[in-house]
């Protein structure tokens, strides 16, 4: 099933950086990141991970399957996303 681009987007650099690192780890592993591996790659504690991906489901930008484990996938068209730091 394909997802359409979100046209009207506006985040914050970190943001941004969520949403790069999920595109790429989908792109390399075939499925998305799991709440352990943001936690790992931006050293951050779980909670923080689980406040992210709500604002970034409020806003839009992401889309998750109820339920569901490693089921993000970003809203936002390639082009638009910022290279991962």
């Amino acid at each position: 099933m394909s997802i359409p681009a979100q046209e009207n987007f506006s985040f914050t650099k970190k943001q941004g950086q969520y949403l790069a690192y999920i595109h790429y780890y989908t792109k390399l592993n075939g499925y998305p990141p799991a709440h352990t591996d943001l936690q790992a790659y931006f050293k951050v504690t779980p909670p923080s991970v689980n406040q992210m991906i709500v604002t970034l489901e409020k806003k839009g930008l992401i889309q998750k399957q109820p339920r569901t484990a490693r089921s993000i996938s970003v809203l936002v068209s390639t082009d638009k996303l910022p290279e991962l730091e």
